[in-house]
This record gives C-alpha cells, structure tokens and sequence, in this order.
C-alpha cells in the first residue's frame, strides 16, 4: 500500500540535498564556530556563509538573522523579553485568538506576572478586524505580536496593514512565520516588523534549528544566558550541522521554485474541491479560501466526527490531521476552530486539516481525494 504525507504544516520531510549537506558537514567540520583555532574557524565560516544565504531571503542585514532551536523559542524570546524588558515603558501587549501555542501560552503566561494582553477575536472565516486593532492599541502598548499566515486554516493576516499603524507608534511589532516562510515572498523591513520567527523543518530543513529575525533598531535581550555565542545574543553553542542544513533549504527556495509550489498547490486545492463537488459532499472550507497560505487546506464534514475520518484514511495509508501538532495529544479542541465557530461549537469536530508538501503529486492527490470521498460514504451508512 502507497503511503500518502498530507500533513506538511505538522513537519516536511528533509530535501535530500539538505542532508547531504549536513552530513558532509557532520563529516568534515566538527569545529566550535567559537574556537580560534583553524577549525573553529572553518566552522565559524560556514556559520557566517549561512547566516548571508538566509538573511539574503528577507533582504536582511546578515547580522539581523540569530540562530536557535526553531519558532518556540524564537517567540517566547521575542514576547518575553519584550515584556520584561519595556515593562517601564507599558505592560500592554496585543496579539490574536489564533495564534501558534507558543504566542498563546507565552501571553497567557504574562498575565499572570501583571501583564495585560489583548487577544484579538476572529470571524467565522478566521480573519480580524483592522478596526479592533486600532482599537485595542494604546499609549502603553509595548509589543504586538500576530502571525504570518495560520497553521490550521492558512489565513494570511494584514501584516502589511498592520505594520503602517505602528510606523508612528514605540510598540514593537513580531509576527510569527513558521507557517508562511518558504510560501510566501516576506520582507520584514518594508512590512514595519521589528521581529520575525522561523522553523526550518516546515520548509524541508531539520527539526530544532530555526532563526530569529532581529531588526538593528528593536533591542532585546536575551532569553538564553551563558557564552557569548550569536554576538551575546542566544547563548549555547551552535548547532552548525543544523544551520547549515537550513541554509541550504532556504537557497532551494528560490522565487522560481515557490512560485511553481503555489501554483501546485492551488492546483492540489481545487483537485480536492472539485472532487468534493462532483460526489455531492456536504462541506465547508474553513477559512478564508481567497487569501490563505496555498498549502493548507482546511474541510468540515458536516455530521461526520474527524477522529474517525482520520483514522479512515490513515488505515488507508493517508496521513492528515485534526489541527495543529503541537496541541496534539490532548484532549482540547482546536482553539482556532473555537475562535472561529464558538467554544464547544459542532464544527470544530467535524473539521480536518490537509497540508500539501515536497514530493506530493497529483496522482496523490487525487487519490486523496477519491479515499476521502470513500470514507466520508462509509461513516454515513
């Protein structure tokens, strides 16, 4: 039986030209980038050569970019040290319902220490309010923190929008772009963010390696203490294998090659949408179809409870999922579906995410589509 991966926003798989890479590094440059030596100078090299590939991606300033161990850690720095450190300044902080657990919980986390938080609500489509931002945002405002694009339903969010309403305003502006690095074409100084957050193993790179986006103008301190490593920004000796592995996910990224994804991507959606249409399925697109990352694709099943759809197609060799992975596990609806539609609303049971990748096809897409149609008329007889 063929096996299907359609739960890239959970993890993609490595590009083989990404563990090539990082083998030959494990291989040939085991030197600490700190080290004044010829090898940690060697490795101090690739270090510097990565951090120019990838600070070219969002036409940053190569010493913009500092390495860590993915996007939780990238926003707990940036929200909490943000907090403690401008807390003279204002305890106010803005973000929305939806965001990643890492924003969420990090927030959450603030109020108990006298932090004030407003969470932004949503539409039933997931989207928010220009005006409830304007709104919400206040004198003692210190830190506005709103993601790229959402893991579960793929809405983009007025980044741009939001960033020329703090031009005039001290609040630091972070987003949160795991989900949309490698999908879309980011360029944190032009949009007005101070902070951007990434994950390399979402765009075909290894898992615990990431980097945070830092413009010259914000200042932060570091949530890691210990050497000096990062310019004394993110203490802990680099993981070079990893950063380099990343760098070379990133250089496969080309304009070219996400551009031909997004179109791939549109075609998987509509390949799946169609297919839906012409069996007659009862169903509904969460989110907003029509400005939306192009490879996640969230569907509800009107009167068909998503566990077991799930488990249907993962028997059949296809894997999908029921929200976001890093609430996987427990036993709490998703809290964007809720945002959405209402706490304890029908429709967050009733909801499944897909999420197109590297080496997906549409041959595999369209026998996605086929098994889903099937399972669907299984749980309905």
């Amino acid at each position: 039986m063929e096996t299907i991966y359609l739960d890239h926003a959970a993890t993609s798989p490595m590009h083989p030209e990404v563990i090539e890479t990082m083998t030959e590094v494990m291989n040939e440059t085991f030197g600490n980038p700190s080290s004044i030596h010829s090898f940690g100078r060697q490795a101090a090299g690739k270090l510097e050569m990565a951090r120019e590939v990838i600070g070219k991606s969002l036409g940053a300033k190569y010493h913009e970019i500092i390495f860590n161990s993915g996007g939780t850690e990238g926003d707990n720095t940036v929200i909490l040290e943000t907090a403690f450190g401008r807390q003279n300044e204002g305890r106010h902080l803005i973000t929305t319902q939806i965001e990643h657990p890492a924003v969420i919980n990090s927030m959450k986390y603030l109020e108990t220490q006298g932090f004030e938080v407003t969470y932004l609500p949503v539409d039933r489509k997931g989207r928010i309010s220009l005006k409830d931002f304007e709104e919400s945002l206040r004198p003692d405002t210190i830190l506005v923190s709103i993601m790229y694009g959402n893991n579960e339903i793929g809405n983009l969010m007025p980044i741009q929008e939001i960033g020329e309403r703090l031009k005039d305003h001290p609040a630091y502006f972070h987003t949160d772009a795991v989900q949309a690095y490698g999908n879309q074409f980011i360029r944190p100084r032009e949009l007005g963010v101070d902070f951007l957050s990434i994950s390399a193993h979402k765009i075909n790179g290894p898992k615990g390696v990431g980097f945070l986006y830092k413009s010259d103008e914000a200042k932060l301190q570091p949530l890691l203490h210990g050497g000096e490593q990062e310019e004394k920004r993110r203490a802990g000796t680099e993981n070079l294998a990893g950063v380099c592995g990343m760098a070379k996910a990133v250089e496969l990224l080309t304009e070219d090659e996400r551009e031909k994804r997004q179109k791939l991507y549109e075609q998987f959606t509509q390949k799946v949408l169609t297919t839906l249409d012409q069996a007659g399925v009862d169903y509904h697109v969460n989110g907003d179809l029509n400005n939306k990352l192009p490879h996640v694709l969230n569907l509800r099943f009107t009167g068909i409870v998503n566990d077991l759809l799930l488990m249907k197609l993962d028997l059949k060799g296809i894997a999908v999922s029921t929200g976001s992975a890093c609430t996987a596990g427990t036993i709490d609806p998703s809290h964007v579906l809720e945002a959405m539609y209402g706490e304890g609303a029908i429709e967050v049971k009733e909801s499944l995410r897909v999420s197109f990748g590297y080496g997906n096809t549409i041959e595999q897409v369209d026998y996605f589509a086929e098994q889903l149609v099937a399972s669907l008329h299984e749980l309905t007889k």
